[in-house]
């Protein structure tokens, strides 16, 4: 069993869009698959996007660019945007919401479930090209007013944008520290859970260029990459390319999380942020003494032995300069014990250099490969470079996937992000403890799906099958639980009442739904009304389904059977669900007053409570005759102890009453008089409606 200082920090949502990769799970699959998502195009491609003819003929000129193809798609009126608003809006921040929306849906939770403040830290790439095409868009158009129109086209309002969407309340975090400036984002949102200033935090950032097939003139000494490659800590290593790409996680202090029974998919041990100030070569050379601090205080900050990191998810641009740099800082750290012990890699040799977006980009490829257990390897790497020294430290460039198996300690890993200017940041996760899966008793499953369109409902369906066909292991409670919890409950619906996956993916195929709605529905105008009958619709076994399998039933039966104890002698349970029964009603104990009146009683009230306990909240109860004391009982009325002991004394003196007969007729107590005053024996006992008798 892991030790946990108090500190630790429950990941417990992903989403991202990268290279090649619409979603976190293709992500993971092009990592595991060796994919080099950097692309390569023709020079007339690169004409068609625009390029200078001048920069085409340039002998250094690199046809390569690691661009997101969905970048130019975004659904405004999900998000309330009018198209006119879209146009103008920075394509970050289009990416950066559908990005949030994913990443709070994946952690189980929809923007309607927050009942606490919930902080984003975030950043984002500066975009000149984009503010000035949408300043001279808008003056020829005039889409909107000029102080909304810079509002949309400026990234700096992304954290405060989103948290306006999606009614965040908690901090509202823009950072700015060039290449790491999304791990700093997630190490301040870690700050700010820790310091009570907020109960769940979003961290990312996002980086999206505004051409795709532009490549870049390569210049020796720069960043960029002489062949379009990306090959850390190789010999033949000549830079980065430079990429698209967003990534969000969804933060929470790991004691909340374990008691929500969140799902987790890793846990931050430990953060460390610094800057190098001028103990260096120059304003962006890197510098070894500031990336040794900041890696030493995430150390630090996790309290755990160095020697029990395995992994460590590097900056690695492939630079000359800056891959040296960094081994040398963490050979400081680590000292040269272990030789060969400690894997490292750069998920940019696979995507590229994200600017912003690559800190958190590093940081969801190593919660993921702790998650599944497996390192994936770092691309082209053959040859070390010379001037890297691996032999003075433990590390080694992991080329290959690779099982992680643990050596005595929970599996653990850094991860680097250093900006130019020297703001470094460095995190330390660790493996998500084993959660035991609270085993559900619910025989059948509930699956809602909802859409704002019925196109959209049709796609949800889709992927929530292709879900369940790919994923055979997957506990239905879970899935149910979410999908009924943590998801905004849109106009367009269907449900599928299921026992198991099988089940499920039968009725997904066969569109067998249990309710489906496509009209558009005013929620705050419909009422739920718990409506409870009157004794005559009892029956003997009523609720035995129900009794043995929900917890919650059962217990609220036999809370009420013990109360009703108190006043009567009989064993009600006994004749609710007798051992022997006989098919004749007039010789079943559950029809004598007496007892039908608590039982009916008994067994209306703890399916009223089921329901509420399963989310459906009345706002209307009525009842007929002896109905009408439950539901009294639930508004408040009396407490259950007295309603019990006035339904049993009221079943007993009814049931100790001469018996009679009655009769009801349609017709008015005008009409009636006459044959009631010609006959003798006969009352009128109850007039239900100017009608009705």
């Amino acid at each position: 069993m892991a030790k946990y200082t108090g500190l630790e920090i429950a990941v417990i949502g992903l989403s991202g869009r990268f290279p090649e990769a619409d979603s976190v799970q293709e992500f993971w699959e092009n990592l595991l698959n060796a994919k080099d998502c950097i692309s390569t195009f023709t020079t007339e491609e690169a004409r068609e996007e625009g390029e200078l003819e001048a920069n085409l003929r340039h002998p250094n000129y690199v046809r390569s660019n690691a661009f997101m193809e969905s970048k130019k798609y975004f659904d405004s009126e999900f998000f309330n945007y009018r198209p006119d608003e879209a146009e103008l809006m920075d394509p970050q921040l289009r990416v950066y919401l559908q990005c949030c929306w994913e990443a709070l849906e994946d952690s189980g939770y929809s923007k309607e479930a927050f009942q606490q403040k919930v902080g984003h830290f975030t950043s984002g790439t500066p975009n000149v090209s984009w503010n000035l095409h949408a300043i001279l868009k808008n003056r020829a158009e005039g889409l909107v007013d000029d102080f909304t129109a810079y509002q949309l086209r400026e990234v700096t309002f992304l954290g405060s944008r989103i948290s306006y969407d999606f009614n965040l309340q908690g901090p509202a975090v823009f950072i700015q520290s060039a290449c790491s400036s999304s791990l700093v984002a997630i190490h301040e949102a870690c700050n700010s859970l820790l310091l009570g200033e907020c109960s769940m935090a979003l961290a990312g950032g996002v980086s999206i260029n505004n051409h795709s097939r532009k490549g870049y003139i390569y210049q020796n000494g720069m960043i960029n990459s002489q062949d379009g490659k990306c090959r850390p800590f190789d010999q033949d290593a000549s830079g980065t390319v430079i990429g698209d790409g967003a990534g969000v996680v969804v933060l929470k202090r790991l004691k909340d999380a374990l008691r929500d029974r969140d799902h987790i998919y890793a846990i931050v041990k430990g953060t460390g942020v610094n800057n190098d100030g001028n103990n260096k070569v120059g304003y962006s050379a890197p510098s070894v003494q500031g990336q040794r601090k900041a890696i030493e205080k995430a150390i630090s900050m996790a309290r755990i032995k160095r020697e029990s990191i395995s992994y460590i998810e590097a900056h690695g641009t492939g630079t000359k300069l800056g891959d040296p740099i960094e081994v040398e800082a963490l050979n400081r750290v680590f000292g040269k014990e272990r030789p060969n012990s400690c894997a490292m890699g750069s998920v940019k040799s696979n995507i590229g250099h994200l600017d912003t977006a690559a800190g958190v980009a590093g940081f969801i490829k190593t919660v993921l490969s702790l998650k599944h257990r497996q390192i994936p390897p770092s691309l082209h790497f053959k040859q070390a470079n010379p001037e890297v020294n691996f032999d003075r430290g433990p590390l080694y460039v992991n080329a290959e996937l690779k099982k992680w198996e643990r050596n005595g300690t929970p599996l653990r890993a850094g991860v680097s992000s250093f900006g130019i200017g020297g703001t470094n940041a460095h995190v330390i996760l660790e493996e998500a403890p084993e959660i035991k899966s609270s085993a559900s008793e619910k025989k059948y499953k509930l699956l809602p799906i909802a859409a704002k369109t019925e196109e959209a409902l049709n796609r949800n369906t889709t992927q929530l099958t292709d879900f369940l066909a790919s994923n055979p292991n997957y506990k239905m409670a879970d899935l149910a639980y979410t999908l009924q919890t943590g998801r905004v409950r849109f106009p367009h619906r269907r449900i599928v009442l299921c026992e198991g996956r099988e089940d499920a993916l039968r009725s997904f195929a066969a569109s067998e739904w249990i309710g489906q709605t496509e009209a558009t529905l005013r929620e705050e105008s419909q009422n739920i009304v718990f409506m409870f009958s009157g004794q005559g619709s009892q029956y003997i076994h009523m609720g035995r389904d129900l009794y043995n399998s929900e917890k919650s039933f059962r217990e609220t039966v036999n809370e009420c059977l013990q109360i009703a104890g108190k006043y009567t002698r009989e064993d009600l349970l006994g004749i609710l669900f007798p051992k022997e029964s006989t098919t004749d009603d007039k010789d079943q104990k559950i029809n004598h007053t007496e007892y039908a009146q608590p039982l009916l009683f008994t067994i209306e009230y703890a399916l009223a409570k089921l329901l509420m306990a399963w989310g459906v909240q009345p706002n209307y109860l009525i009842g007929h005759s002896l109905g009408e004391y439950v539901a009294a009982c639930i508004s408040g009325v009396f407490t259950l102890e007295d309603a019990l002991r006035l339904v049993v004394k009221r079943g007993q003196l009814m049931g100790s009453a001469e018996r009679g007969s009655m009769l009801s007729i349609k017709i008015s107590e005008e009409e009636l008089k006459p044959f009631l005053e010609a006959t003798d024996g006969i009352d009128l006992a109850v007039i239900n409606s100017v009608s009705s008798l």
